[in-house]
């Protein structure tokens, strides 16, 4: 099962990032955190950007 290694840290960062704290639908007096509020947003845009640097560097 050495094929699921990337997927295990991406989840890994992606629970960091909730770890940080979880938007509640509904609890609209906190102020907007980034990390709480947009957590999986963040974390698929650097795992996205990370291999698209991949990509490219395998091609060249």
């Amino acid at each position: 099962m050495r094929g699921l290694e990337p997927l295990r840290r991406a989840l890994r960062v992606v629970d960091w990032f909730e770890a940080r704290g979880v938007y509640v639908p509904g609890e609209d007096s906190h102020p907007v955190s980034p990390w709480r509020d947009f957590g999986w947003l963040i974390a698929s845009w650097l795992i996205t950007v990370g291999l698209f640097v991949v990509f490219f560097a395998m091609a060249a």
